[in-house]
């Protein structure tokens, strides 16, 4: 089974250095979204103390094979009237 490697960009860098193998690119893909809502659950309030982070995958030859791009943007409350 090919092997596909989940590397974290927020705050810097987090390289996966061990990868995970899965049948297909598909099935990579769907382990990609996963992860990405378990990583925003667990970073919880911190999320909002880097705007931008990022979910870059590669092959097993460090080919870039698609990112997950995640921001969250804050606005100014409503006015009270």
């Amino acid at each position: 089974m090919p092997r596909y490697f989940f590397h974290v960009i927020h705050h810097g860098a987090q390289p996966d250095m061990e990868g995970h193998e899965f049948a297909d690119i598909h099935a990579a893909r769907s382990a990609a979204v996963r992860l990405c809502g378990e990583l925003i659950k667990e970073i919880d309030g911190k999320f909002w103390d880097a705007p931008k982070w990022q979910l870059q995958v590669t092959s097993h030859d460090r080919e870039l094979l698609f990112t997950l791009t995640f921001s969250a943007e804050k606005h100014s409350h409503h006015r009270r009237d």
